[in-house]
């Protein structure tokens, strides 16, 4: 039903008096929620975070200690995923997955997150599903180790009948020193890659997922790993970066997966060989692929199939990385570069 299938209604005769509230927008409920989210958000504010919570804008130094300090920044959302996940209840996952993909992008050259924004339009103002999905994005950025510097909540009232469901946007700015900016320039042929295990489906794939809801029937209660957020490698990377001087490209495997994925991070001339038996799939895709007879090359231009992040490092620094990298999640050596032809 849109505007024009309303009668026209003379607010006068019939003694309505309108306001923002009859049009679909609680401007108090807004604001009390604002307040009920308050504590969140400032509990991730690191010291460098200059000025109070509600006002125009958010504020951050520049931490101490960069010499020739780059900022990096990225934007992303979670799509799809929303609109079965507030079904569900997975409102708190969606928040994570909204940091995760948002920071994921921007470590991929070495940046350390700093800063995180997000941008929730909804039909209406649930409040108790709001409080949930801002939750898991201030544990998002707990995790990434950034602060929830602002954001906005908007209510876009749709004139009838509507489900209380959102979108979401995120924005990350991240600092890397200029000298050690990661951008492939270094990976060469015979460099190994290491394949950092996905949570499962992670945020891609699901306009095919709920195809299959619809259209097939798949019984998303019987597979609610599903809605496993996506892993914030930001920590892992941190770590890994601590120790290995050598990683030399890194790569976050969404959609496209890891065919178009990983070769964003590579020079020139490159390419990779990747063997897709080296780690063990997770059962959600074995089932995505039965239940809908998807083919093998569209699974893996489609989903992540497992794994959620590569970084690529000299062969002799495979054993190390892999030590590293084990103590957070399990991981594989999937493949191998080489000079095309």
């Amino acid at each position: 039903m849109t505007l024009n299938d309303f009668e026209p209604l003379d607010f006068k005769k019939e003694g309505i008096e309108l306001d923002y509230k009859l049009a679909g927008v609680d401007v108090d409920a807004g604001n009390d929620f604002v307040k009920r989210i308050s504590q969140k958000v400032k509990s991730t504010h690191a010291p460098e975070v200059l000025g109070g919570f509600g006002g125009f804008n958010g504020m951050l130094e520049i931490p101490s200690g960069y010499t020739n300090p780059v900022l990096v920044a990225g934007t992303d959302g979670v799509g799809t995923k929303c609109q079965l996940a507030t079904l569900y209840g997975k409102d708190y996952n969606i928040g994570i997955d909204l940091v995760a993909m948002c920071v994921n992008d921007v470590i991929t050259c070495g940046a350390q997150p700093l800063y995180f924004l997000d941008y929730i339009a909804t039909c209406k103002l649930n409040q108790d599903k709001m409080w949930e999905l801002v939750s898991g994005v201030g544990d998002g950025c707990h995790i990434a180790g950034c602060s929830l510097l602002g954001g906005e909540t908007a209510e876009h009232p749709h004139p009838v009948g509507s489900v209380p469901e959102y979108d979401v946007a995120g924005f990350c700015t991240g600092i890397v020193e200029k000298r050690e900016i990661i951008d492939g320039s270094s990976i060469k042929p015979s460099d190994r890659i290491i394949g950092l295990a996905s949570s499962g489906v992670h945020s891609n794939g699901f306009s095919l997922i709920r195809y299959l809801t619809v259209r097939l029937k798949l019984k998303v209660r019987d597979h609610m790993e599903l809605f496993e957020p996506t892993i914030i490698y930001a920590p892992i990377v941190k770590d890994l970066l601590s120790e290995v001087d050598t990683v030399y490209g890194m790569s976050h495997i969404t959609g496209g997966g890891i065919p178009e994925n990983l070769p964003r991070c590579l020079p020139k001339g490159l390419d990779v060989k990747v063997d897709y038996n080296a780690w063990e799939r997770p059962d959600i895709f074995n089932v995505i692929q039965h239940e809908g007879n998807v083919r093998e090359e569209e699974m893996r231009k489609v989903f992540n199939l497992g794994i959620g992040y590569c970084v690529i490092v000299p062969e002799n620094e495979v054993e190390h990385a892999m030590r590293i990298i084990n103590q957070w999640v399990p991981c594989w050596e999937i493949g191998e570069v080489y000079e095309r032809n």
